[in-house]
């Protein structure tokens, strides 16, 4: 099984927000930039109902996933590079 890690918290057993478990394995970024997220360390463990590509999707995941793609990118942008790197590696901004 890979080694999922994340820039936002150490304890990939708990939900991020809420602190519980079980949780899902939520890659920022999906898609074509999953690997990006894997090696920038945005994943985030999330309960699955705050999952906002899981199948207990609730209604306020999507205000979640907008969350933490902000984070993301703010913490590209402090760490990595500047906002034109971070929008040709992720195809866009989010600040």
């Amino acid at each position: 099984m890979k080694r999922l890690w994340s820039v936002f918290t150490d304890d990939m057993d708990h939900c991020y927000f809420t602190g519980t478990a079980p949780v899902e394995r939520h890659h920022i970024f999906g898609g074509s930039c999953r690997k990006a997220s894997e090696k920038y360390g945005f994943v985030i463990p999330l309960r699955p109902d705050l999952h906002p590509n899981g199948a207990q999707a609730g209604a306020g995941s999507g205000v979640i996933d907008i969350r933490l793609k902000r984070m993301a990118q703010a913490h590209f942008e402090q760490n990595y590079g500047s906002r034109d790197d971070f929008r040709r590696i992720f195809r866009k901004s989010y600040l």
